[in-house]
């Protein structure tokens, strides 16, 4: 603003000592032309003042907007500044206020997204190590054998729980910063389902529940072995936590020319209309949740299937049950 207004006194000058050296010529040629010069030369010189002293304060209050804007007053309007030779740059400010805006919200949102996960981190470490340390002082003193068995395998329970949960955040949390490389394959659905059903086959089979394939012979697709076999055993894991016993869950699948779609339903009691946006969410668990889950298993499946070219959605069943659909699509070959 400084520099702008001595360019602006050094104009002036020149402008004038142009003028008087003008006036000077003239006044030795022909006097009464150096008269109507001098009143010209003046009346520019004055028109000129007039028109910087303006710009001077337009500027002035321009540059008191943009210090407002960067003390976080939202409340900041750049209307005035739309016509003339500022409207450009006041275009630009407000684009750049626009754009800090939405940048400041979004880090307001990831920090109370933050928060929150940490206090349910906190919480849901806070209840097995409470149920431990119970645990523990009942093992102090006289049991029998029986018993001391028994709390000992209440105990490996409690820590293979917090074990994956603090396996499957660490996973999350490094597919959110995208440090995870991942080796994509060509490999089987059957495969794939198979391997996921391993972990849960005996919590299954104890429950009667009827496990049935009907996946399209050859179907396969392209991803990374491992995390999709983690995404379906998370799926999985959750159709049969709210399947009752003698119930059933069925996967099938099946490969078209744009993506290979694996879709898993069960004969549950399905998910309340409500809830069923909010099932992916982290750490969200519905009203009749299990008390075994933590409410990370689908956020984590789903965001596997999206680091896999694909998508993970879920809706109820005609009669009964939720039916988990997902699809990864083809990767395509773009040319030039």
């Amino acid at each position: 603003m400084n520099k702008i207004c001595a360019d602006e006194k050094v104009l002036l000058i020149l402008e004038g000592c142009l003028g008087a050296a003008g006036i000077a010529v003239c006044a030795f040629i022909a006097p009464k032309s150096a008269v109507v010069i001098f009143i010209f030369a003046a009346a520019i010189i004055i028109a000129q003042t007039i028109v910087f002293s303006k710009r001077r304060k337009k500027l002035s209050r321009l540059c008191d907007k943009i210090d407002m804007i960067l003390h976080n007053n939202e409340e900041i309007s750049l209307e005035e500044f739309k016509e003339g030779e500022l409207g450009i740059l006041s275009s630009e400010i407000h684009k750049m206020t626009i754009k800090l805006r939405e940048q400041n919200n979004a880090l307001k949102s990831e920090k109370l997204i933050l928060k929150e996960s940490l206090e349910d981190i906190s919480h849901q470490l806070r209840t097995p190590l409470t149920t431990i340390l119970v645990i523990l002082g009942t093992m102090r003193g006289e049991q029998s054998q029986k018993e001391r068995e028994e709390h000992i395998s209440n105990m490996f329970t409690l820590l293979s729980k917090m074990q994956w949960l603090l396996e499957t955040l660490l996973s999350i949390s490094r597919l959110d910063a995208g440090a995870v490389t991942f080796k994509k394959e060509r490999a089987t659905v059957s495969e794939i389902v198979n391997n996921a059903i391993i972990p849960l086959s005996i919590a299954i089979e104890l429950k009667d529940i009827t496990l049935s394939q009907e996946i399209s012979e050859g179907a396969g697709l392209f991803a990374d072995k491992m995390y999709m076999t983690e995404a379906l055993e998370n799926i999985l894991k959750n159709c049969m936590e709210h399947t009752p016993e003698g119930g059933a869950i069925n996967i099938s699948a099946q490969e078209n020319n744009i993506y290979t779609e694996i879709v898993i339903s069960d004969t549950g009691a399905g998910i309340p209309e409500e809830e069923l946006s909010r099932v992916f969410e982290r750490f969200y668990r519905g009203k009749g949740f299990s008390s075994k889950g933590y409410g990370i298993g689908l956020a984590f499946a789903k965001k596997i299937a999206a680091s896999q070219n694909g998508t993970l959605t879920v809706k109820n069943g005609r009669t009964c049950g939720a039916v988990f659909e997902m699809r990864i699509y083809k990767q395509t070959e773009v040319r030039g």
